[in-house]
């Protein structure tokens, strides 16, 4: 026989590195935040969105926090790719895990750009990212200038009565022709919904499959030189 005495929950910490790089001239500039993709970890991103750093700004690349096991087992733990949120169907539990996460990225943007001179902050996210990315620019509208998403699908459902309050950032979402991961009409669907609520939002639908190829970034980074952002 036995008696349940005490049960509950405990915090266990797990370190997340980030990375924080500058291109162009010292001074105030934008800052780009990267959110990369489900099983990535920021090794793999910045190589994925090198052209990227032809932008002259503050560039800050997070990893998920969620280890993904390797079950080749042909990685260290320290490469494994990562994940941003626990999701089982329940958009109950989607949507805390997201929030648990926008929480972490927060913190690491206050820590790591307290004594930057930032101009403006976009965030692009690519896939798993794009979904927190979404999330993180509707609930934190003041921390967001523009955002981008890739392959992904920005969850306006879940702010009715509150996506107004984010109408100032210009929103960019590209996805391609032939994604079968992450189908694209949903997401032009919501774009069309941000651009209804008073938003600079922009669907682009580019001849590519899911994977982050070089014609998303270079999409990317011709939205962002007509919006102000400049070539280093």
């Amino acid at each position: 026989m036995s008696e349940i005495l005490k049960t509950g929950n405990s915090a266990f910490i797990i370190d997340v590195p980030f990375e924080l790089l500058e291109t162009g001239a010292v001074g105030k500039k934008p800052l780009i935040i990267y959110l990369h993709g489900y099983n990535q970890n920021i090794e793999y991103f910045q190589k994925k969105v090198n052209l990227m750093l032809e932008l002259e700004a503050y560039h800050l690349f997070i990893q998920a926090p969620y280890p993904v096991y390797d079950t080749k087992r042909k990685r260290k733990v320290s490469r494994w790719g990562r994940a941003w949120y626990l999701y089982d169907g329940e958009q109950e539990q989607f949507i805390r895990s997201m929030e648990k996460a926008s929480e972490f990225i927060e913190k690491v943007i206050k820590e790591t750009t307290a004594e930057l001179d930032v101009s403006r902050t976009c965030l692009i996210g690519y896939s798993m990212g794009a979904y927190l990315g979404g999330y993180f620019a509707l609930s934190r509208p003041d921390q967001i200038n523009d955002m981008i998403t890739i392959g992904g699908r920005i969850k306006t459902e879940s702010f009715e009565g509150k996506r107004q309050r984010a109408d100032h950032i210009n929103v960019l979402a590209l996805h391609g022709s032939n994604d079968s991961s992450v189908f694209p009409e949903p997401q032009k669907k919501c774009v069309e919904q941000l651009v209804q609520d008073g938003f600079k939002a922009e669907f682009r639908l580019v001849n590519a499959g899911h994977k982050l190829e070089d014609i998303f970034i270079r999409e990317s980074i011709d939205w962002l030189s007509s919006i102000g952002y400049t070539e280093s």
